[in-house]
């Protein structure tokens, strides 16, 4: 589970800007941030970086949970 939606709200993004700015489709970005697929490792710290977040930010914290 992650929390690229939760993050791109807070931050007024929207999820088409983050999939240009990663060179990723639409569809690939929204299954992200609906949690229907995990990104890769590099890619996790490719949308950090474009957000300007620390990685552990995008990442469900468990005791939340």
């Amino acid at each position: 589970m992650n929390r690229i939606k939760d993050v791109l709200e807070q931050k007024g993004i929207k999820q088409k800007w983050l999939a240009e700015q990663l060179g990723k489709s639409y569809n690939m970005v929204n299954s992200y941030a609906q949690n229907r697929r995990q990104p890769s490792l590099g890619d996790l710290y490719k949308i950090a970086e474009i957000l300007d977040v620390e990685v552990k930010e995008l990442l469900t914290d468990r005791k939340a949970q």
